[in-house]
């Protein structure tokens, strides 16, 4: 049996009370677990001038929303595109343009008589729209057909093999400080390589451009790409190909945690000591 914290999260962004509940009954009888934004005013104050460009933002209402899809890291978003409170025109471009939530499927669903919304939620982005008659009697088969569960078995096996070359000469290029040259080793591995493994390639390469970013002194690059990489590390175990993931996933939120308490106009005063190697175990 699939525990509640280990269980796919669906986030719903959905404002009817009676209907959540419903949604979550059926959530958990499929093994998921539900997390909540019933309104925009959930996340905190609205985006400074209410700019609403696609793309990630890393302040207001909206870069909330970012930091907290990051952190839950869901399967699946289900948008109710009658819920007034929830900005949905905004969002789902926004989200769908991000390459730190665009992975992520968005279901939507609405009355079947609003043609041009929900015609226009699939313009947006939204991978799939449906009648909300049809989303209520078929919503588990619609949950297990969208959402994007990492496969644990796959990439339990992958992790069991070992670390490519040219992964191992990136890693020394990044415990050296050489942050931008390990970029295309790193890369490369990963092209070659097409087993669940890849991920943990792509994730010390992303914490590579994010930490180049603060050299650059270039703050909303560096949030954004610790944003990004957490859905390369975050589906890893532990230990993968001999790397010690549970240690970096430590170090980058440490990483992230203090540049956010600078700010841009103190990234100069970022403490490289905070820094460590991508260690072996």
């Amino acid at each position: 049996m699939v525990s509640e914290t280990t269980a796919p999260i669906i986030v719903g962004f959905v404002s009817d009370l009676m209907f959540t509940a419903r949604i979550g009954n059926v959530a958990r009888h499929g093994g998921y677990q539900m997390k909540w934004i019933e309104s925009a005013a959930d996340l905190g104050p609205a985006d400074a001038l209410g700019q609403h460009k696609p793309g990630e933002a890393v302040d207001g209402r909206t870069g909330q929303l970012f930091q907290t899809l990051t952190d839950w890291q869901p399967a699946l978003l289900v948008f109710d595109l009658s819920a007034t409170a929830v900005p949905w025109q905004q969002w789902i471009p926004r989200l769908k343009t991000s390459p730190a939530t665009r992975r992520i499927p968005i279901l939507c669903y609405g009355s079947h008589v609003n043609v041009e919304m929900m015609t226009e939620a699939k313009r947006l982005g939204a991978d799939a729209v449906l009648a909300r008659s049809r989303f209520t009697s078929d919503m588990l088969n619609l949950f297990q057909k969208y959402a994007r569960v990492p496969d644990r078995d796959a990439i339990q096996t992958a992790c069991q093999e070992p670390l490519s070359a040219l992964a191992q000469r990136g890693i020394e290029l990044f415990n050296q400080g050489q942050y931008y040259e390990c970029h295309d080793d790193l890369e490369e591995a990963w092209r070659q390589d097409e087993s669940d493994g890849r991920s943990l390639y792509q994730g010390i390469l992303q914490t590579g451009i994010a930490l180049y970013q603060i050299q650059r002194g270039n703050y909303r690059g560096a949030i954004k790409m610790l944003l990004r990489l957490r859905q390369w590390l975050d589906p890893l175990p532990d230990v993968c190909r001999g790397v010690d993931v549970a240690g970096l996933r430590h170090n980058i939120a440490a990483i992230h945690e203090s540049l956010a308490a600078l700010g841009s106009d103190k990234i100069e005063e970022f403490d490289w000591q905070i820094v460590q190697s991508v260690l072996f175990v």
